[in-house]
């Protein structure tokens, strides 16, 4: 929670995508975390507006307009063809349960299961979908959560989602909320984009006094430069 309100206090008033005081709709986020697979959220959201735009933003839409459609509406996401598949597969999926809704009203573990059994979606897509979309307290592990956290010194012995997820959700089991898991991980996606870098700036950092890494790269010493600016 220390690190939480460490990062709540730079990043409150920042907009990210899917925090939970930015208006998108469940479709929003389902459609939006398949798109931004292996791209920016800036090429994801103008393939949404296309899709948006089209009157294919919505699931029985996407489980019957022809794949070549879908692929022509969001190719500036990049990986049209894959992409397109995935969409069609989360579609015939909610679908195959009885609609949004139904979809949405099965239990946590059923839902979950339901999601990974689907083409292209992994842990990371999956717990964004359950958070974001259904509002169920998945907390989503990432490449931004990953760095952030061995910078600082903290996580699990192991490097696993599994075990990524558990060191989260055991630390926040007194605190845990939707809202919580939402604004944390909003908040370490900004840090990662715009200080946690692969290459960091440390000095405006708001973890820098609890940061291993930047101690190691200071030797102990608060030089007040920024390393690795850029």
């Amino acid at each position: 929670m220390e690190t939480y309100q460490a990062l709540d206090g730079r990043y409150r008033s920042e907009t990210w995508h899917w925090m939970p005081d930015v208006a998108r709709g469940p479709i929003d986020v389902i459609v939006g975390a398949i798109l931004v697979q292996h791209t920016l959220w800036e090429y994801a959201e103008r393939a949404l507006n296309a899709l948006h735009a089209a009157g294919a933003l919505d699931i029985r839409a996407l489980a019957t307009l022809p794949p070549e459609r879908i692929e022509a509406l969001i190719r500036v996401s990049g990986t049209p063809r894959m992409k397109a598949r995935r969409l069609r597969a989360i579609a015939d999926s909610i679908e195959g349960a009885g609609g949004l809704d139904a979809f949405f009203a099965l239990s946590d573990g059923e839902l979950r299961e339901r999601l990974l059994a689907t083409h292209g979606i992994g842990p990371e897509t999956a717990d964004a979908i359950m958070l974001y979309a259904a509002g169920r307290p998945a907390f989503v592990i990432d490449a931004y959560t990953r760095r952030t956290f061995r910078r600082l010194g903290l996580g699990p012995a192991e490097d696993g989602y599994g075990a990524w997820q558990r060191f989260f959700v055991e630390g926040l089991q007194d605190v845990a909320s939707v809202e919580l898991f939402q604004r944390y991980h909003g908040h370490i996606v900004l840090h990662g984009k715009e200080l946690c870098r692969s290459t960091p700036r440390c000095v405006p950092c708001p973890l820098l006094p609890h940061c291993s890494d930047a101690r190691s790269r200071t030797g102990g010493r608060d030089t007040g430069l920024v390393m690795g600016a850029g």
